[in-house]
């Protein structure tokens, strides 16, 4: 054991004295410049619980962790088909658990460009990664204004805690 935390003090020194010996040369290094219509991925909420991650014109769409909170263990997960097209607040899904069924509706509007064919064989990962690796569908965004309309995290989770009363 000691042998090992020698090593580990020897190899944290040495990583030290390199760093010290060649500091950064954060002058060198240029930002990068954006366009006016890029961001950094964002999301989004809906009152109705789905969130959109968004990355450039792709939005991740799933559930909240709150939605699934609510509905309990998911067993089936209805997933539309890639390229089927969707307005803002038109119903592309549905997830059905032990305690009820519940539509899910498109936060903004779009083409499908990909479905997560594991939640076919693993509903029940929405209740354990449900904004991570439970998402539902890629959309292509075809309306960036609709964003406008969706509520920030801070919002949301008032909107949550408002709704929990």
């Amino acid at each position: 054991a000691s042998a090992s935390i020698m090593f580990a003090n020897a190899t944290r020194r040495s990583m030290f004295q390199a760093l010290r010996a060649s500091p950064p040369r954060l002058s060198s290094v240029s930002s990068p410049s954006f366009g006016s219509s890029a961001r950094f991925m964002t999301t989004y909420y809906t009152p109705a619980h789905e969130y959109c991650k968004v990355d450039g014109n792709v939005a991740t769409v799933g559930i909240t962790d709150f939605a699934q909170a609510a509905l309990g263990d998911i067993v089936f997960v209805d997933l539309p088909e890639p390229d089927d097209e969707f307005e803002a607040k038109d119903s592309f899904g549905s997830v059905e658990s032990v305690k009820a069924a519940s539509d899910v509706y498109a936060p903004v509007s779009g083409k499908v460009l990909e479905v997560n064919e594991t939640l076919s064989d693993e509903p029940a990962l929405v209740n354990t990664s449900a904004e991570d690796e439970a998402w539902f569908i890629k959309l292509e965004i075809t309306d960036e204004s609709e964003l406008s309309e969706l509520m920030g995290a801070d919002a949301y989770k008032e909107h949550c805690e408002k709704e929990a009363h």
